[in-house]
């Protein structure tokens, strides 16, 4: 899985805190398939499928229908990246400070899987 780098933890600390007061943002729950298919697939293949859809939509310098791209639900990464503001390029530099127009970089990217990963985990034990 995904380590918070130097550094890291701290913001990571204050983004969360800011999701959980954003109403939009902290509503997200995952669905019950949903959370069943992380439960049957694992973590760690789930996240695997997050860095493919990661790599293809967000990205690109330019990514194709930015702030359409990512589908509201149907697989526990798409609801994750709404709840935690990694859905769009224009969330990313807003919640992130991740700027807009240029790829992501891997760094980047192991930073959104991270924060998906939070936001998977926590899902996962407040239905346990």
């Amino acid at each position: 899985m995904y380590r918070a780098k130097n550094g890291e933890k701290e913001r990571l600390e204050n983004v969360f805190r800011r999701l959980g007061r954003s109403r939009f943002r902290s509503g997200f729950r995952l669905k019950a398939k949903e959370a069943l298919y992380l439960r049957q697939k694992g973590l760690p293949e789930v996240l695997s499928h997050g860095r493919d859809f990661l790599e293809k939509r967000l990205a690109p310098a330019l990514p194709p229908n930015d702030g359409k791209q990512t589908p509201w639900g149907g697989h526990p990464v798409f609801r994750a990246q709404h709840a935690t503001a990694t859905c769009c390029r224009s969330c990313l530099l807003k919640w992130h400070g991740i700027p807009k127009k240029r790829k992501l970089t891997e760094q980047e990217i192991d930073y959104i899987l991270l924060v998906i990963e939070m936001w998977l985990s926590a899902q996962s034990d407040s239905q346990e």
